[in-house]
């Protein structure tokens, strides 16, 4: 069906996870005016939240959660007639996918054929796509790439020291996050008052975590690789761990089971013995808990000398991400372990939760940016839109 759109201009933002859509509506300033989430999709136990609301549903499918969204919109004030765009989040872009697009038959391929990059991911926003498609066919809608921010890594670092036949088929490092950070370099300078440091290490933390060097406005290396599974500690997976580690899981334990324990059961809910959310981990006095705190800050620790050495020095910190923006303990070991390089945390800020984390005797600027990926979205596609 096609619905009249005289006048639109509020943006519909999509971001379809494994077994969520999470989504967010904009008006032409970019407000927000409402946002959401459906969850558990697949499961028996399936919710739809929106603003302060929440009730629980069946969601056998994306597309039929996506449809309960639509539905349940203009029960908050939101006229499905005022929406000039759709914009989604889309994980993957592969090598040709590396700028915000309109989404064409064309570009609906190419998505799909980054695929078997992002089995996880991909074909969920191929479904919110399609769906928004066959609900309203004039609807213009547009993708942001959560790999593109890192095309910008020099081939140095992209690539892997395997065989040019392999390299060929996919197989290189592309980084994630990439909606975070170009948020987090939009934002920083309205927060700072300043224009962005030269050099600076963007710490992207939660449940998926990563780092980001970006020098002069680029990303010139991040942590995570081929997948998101790559890097830092994080919630449920592994982080980086030796190939022939992973070989070794899948001759004891087959493929999809290695799959599971990597990317479902690491991290550090592996490491704690049941407990991925770091609130649950910092309240608890165990000492696997402990313990897996302490790794999370280590690698991160690690992978931060690394970037900083790419960087060739350092002006700024930066953190966003759930536990990058409210851990206030895990930023505080973080920042201690970099006193090296010359950063002096304020404490009283820290604790305070102030956007200025760094103390007037710091050699580096230190900051919390809050994570604006759904916004960030939403300024693509009005930006290739034409609109103000």
């Amino acid at each position: 069906m096609s619905i009249p759109h005289t006048s639109a201009t509020d943006i519909l933002v999509l971001n379809a996870g494994s077994s969520s859509i999470k989504f967010a509506v904009f008006d032409t300033q970019l407000t927000e005016r409402v946002a959401g989430l459906a969850e558990g999709i697949g499961t028996p136990q399936s919710r739809l939240r929106i603003a302060d609301t929440s009730r629980d549903s069946q969601f056998p499918s994306h597309a039929e959660a996506l449809a309960a969204i639509l539905a349940a919109l203009p029960d908050h004030g939101l006229d499905l007639t005022q929406l000039a765009a759709v914009g989604h989040r889309v994980v993957h872009g592969g090598r040709k996918l590396t700028k915000p697009v309109r989404i064409t038959p064309d570009i609906r391929a190419e998505i799909a054929d980054c695929t078997p990059l992002a089995p996880l991911h991909n074909p969920h926003s191929l479904a919110a796509i399609d769906t928004m498609a066959a609900t309203d066919p004039d609807l213009p809608q547009f993708a942001s790439f959560d790999t593109s921010f890192h095309a910008t890594n020099p081939e140095v670092a992209t690539r892997y020291a395997i065989p040019r036949v392999e390299e060929t088929k996919g197989i290189r490092r592309y980084g994630f996050h990439g909606l975070s950070y170009a948020s987090l370099v939009r934002r920083l300078p309205e927060i700072s008052g300043a224009p962005l440091p030269s050099r600076l290490l963007a710490f992207h933390l939660g449940n998926g975590a990563s780092l980001c060097a970006i020098r002069n406005c680029q990303s010139i290396a991040t942590t995570m690789g081929y997948s998101p599974l790559d890097g830092l500690t994080m919630g449920t997976r592994s982080g980086g761990i030796d190939a022939n580690a992973v070989l070794r899981l899948v001759e004891d334990n087959g493929l999809d089971r290695t799959k599971a324990i990597l990317n479902n059961e690491s991290g550090l809910l592996g490491l704690s013995g049941g407990k991925s959310d770091m609130r649950n981990l910092v309240l608890d006095p165990s000492a696997d808990s402990a313990f897996a705190i302490e790794h999370f800050c280590y690698w991160s620790l690690r992978h931060a000398g690394s970037l900083i050495a790419a960087m060739e020095g350092l002006d700024a910190i930066a953190f966003t991400g759930g536990i990058g923006e409210n851990a206030v303990g895990v930023r505080a070991r973080i920042l201690r372990g970099l006193e090296w390089i010359g950063a002096r945390m304020d404490v009283d800020a820290n604790h305070a939760r102030k956007p200025r984390l760094h103390a007037g005797s710091s050699k580096v600027a230190i900051w919390v940016v809050e994570a604006e990926e759904e916004r960030q979205i939403a300024m693509d596609a009005q930006t290739l839109m034409g609109t103000p």
